[in-house]
């Protein structure tokens, strides 16, 4: 029996979620890639194959206001960033996309974070 790794266990859970959720663009998906130094989220329209906004730790606008924070509070300024973006573009609710990755740490804040913001899920 072959053996199998956490990343290929996380892109099976990934593809499992995403049979059900789908984004469109009334309610487009909210993607969140979390590596184990940076985070990275992105609000896409599967319907048109477009992303419409995204914002990650190593964006040029946040990167200087990252310097001693904490990668969960890093997050949550991600996903407050990521909201203020998606109102601009006059996007109001999402479908919450965790990607394989448990719903907890980094991956929550950026939520919170992100409900802060003022985006529905």
């Amino acid at each position: 029996m072959a053996e199998k790794n956490r990343s290929e266990a996380r892109i099976r859970r990934h593809i499992r979620v995403r049979i059900n959720v789908q984004g469109t663009q009334q309610r487009p998906r909210l993607s969140v890639f979390r590596s184990l130094s940076e985070i990275y989220a992105q609000i896409i329209d599967d319907k048109a194959g477009q992303t419409i906004v995204s914002a990650s730790t190593i964006d040029q606008e946040l990167r200087g206001k990252m310097t001693g924070l904490k990668k969960s509070e890093q997050a949550k300024m991600v996903g407050k960033t990521l909201a203020e973006r998606a109102k601009e573009k006059g996007v109001q609710a999402v479908v919450f996309d965790r990607g394989g990755f448990k719903y907890s740490g980094r991956v929550k804040a950026l939520a919170d974070g992100a409900r802060e913001g003022g985006l529905e899920f």
